[in-house]
């Protein structure tokens, strides 16, 4: 539990072997083969990768915070590295959360790998929202700019020390993502497939 008030999505009740043909379970506990990469995982060993994430991302706030709070108005570069720094991990904390509460949806159980590539993705959409102004963040009230520019130089670096993962753990992105790239790209040439084949149609009856 999260906090000591955010319960595990999939609790023991939902993890019956007899009604959910995804879950299995051996000596060592409860698992799944995961949907994205098709990985044994144990959903306690996921749970508690998600805990300690969650719990580091949380403490490292509250230390961004006291800085914060002792950083004099006028040293914008250092404000605006504790504010970028600050963003990224409430953006892991926020999925982390919401992944470990998450009880419908076994497509959340994933690696720790797969999981960092998730948040990865999303930290680097937040960055383009919050250029393109579609985001009210009150981490960044007056310096967006260097704020944003910190954001790039530093998000990689801080999502590896998060998981504790090698330098070159994000050269390869989630699986996933790519095919619902490639999905996208075949959507969208069928839907120019039958556009012309509709143009066709139209201007045959005409």
């Amino acid at each position: 539990m999260l906090e000591n008030k955010f319960k595990r999505g999939f609790t023991t009740e939902k993890l019956d072997t007899d009604t959910e043909p995804k879950v299995r379970k051996d000596a060592d506990g409860h698992y799944i083969n995961t949907l994205s990469e098709n990985v044994k995982v144990y959903f306690d060993d996921y749970y508690q990768f998600l805990s300690s994430v969650y719990e580091k991302c949380r403490d490292d706030i509250c230390e961004i915070d006291s800085k914060l709070s002792s950083t004099p108005r006028d040293h914008v570069e250092t404000l605006s590295y504790l504010r970028a720094r600050k963003i990224i991990l409430q953006i892991v904390q926020r999925t982390a959360r919401s992944f470990y509460t998450d009880g419908t949806n076994f497509g959340v159980v994933m690696t720790p790998w797969c999981f960092g590539t998730v948040v990865l993705e999303k930290v680097e959409i937040y960055r383009e929202r919050l250029a393109r102004g579609e985001v009210d963040d009150n981490n960044i009230p007056e310096y967006a700019y260097y704020v944003i520019r910190y954001i790039d130089e530093i998000y990689k670096s801080t999502l590896l020390d998060i998981f504790d993962f090698p330098t070159d753990a994000f050269k390869m992105r989630w699986q996933y993502s790519e095919l619902l790239k490639r999905y996208s790209k075949v959507l969208s040439n069928i839907t120019t497939s039958l556009n012309s084949v509709l143009t066709m149609i139209k201007n045959y009856g005409t």
